[in-house]
């Protein structure tokens, strides 16, 4: 079963037992082994059945059980003007939540 999520502003495709990196919920604790639900699903389908919400599908949700906290790379911004004597270097390294899709569960 496939489906795609909305999360972090962000939208994922997703399957059962994938294993994927998120934005850190504000709204959900997260430790290891805690189980998050996301309720904006977009699409959900599977053979012949195909579910498309206006804008989420009413009544269903994804189970996510959380791996680890993780940081990306990171990212820097240089500023820079000639002649002025002028830099300055600002970076910053993104935490992410590593989540494993443990159920897709359909409206009833």
């Amino acid at each position: 079963m496939k489906a795609v999520i909305q999360t972090g502003g962000k939208q994922y495709w997703i399957s059962e037992g994938e294993e994927l990196n998120i934005e850190l919920p504000a709204h959900q604790p997260h430790t290891k082994d805690t189980l998050l639900q996301i309720n904006e699903v977009l699409y959900i389908g599977e053979g012949q059945i195909k579910l498309v919400g206006q804008p989420f599908v009413a009544g269903a949700s994804v189970e996510l059980e959380c791996l680890s906290e993780i940081k990306t790379p990171k990212v820097i911004a240089f500023k820079f003007k000639r002649r002025k004597g002028y830099h300055r270097t600002v970076g910053h390294r993104q935490k992410m939540l590593r989540v494993k899709v443990k159920k897709i569960h359909l409206p009833v």
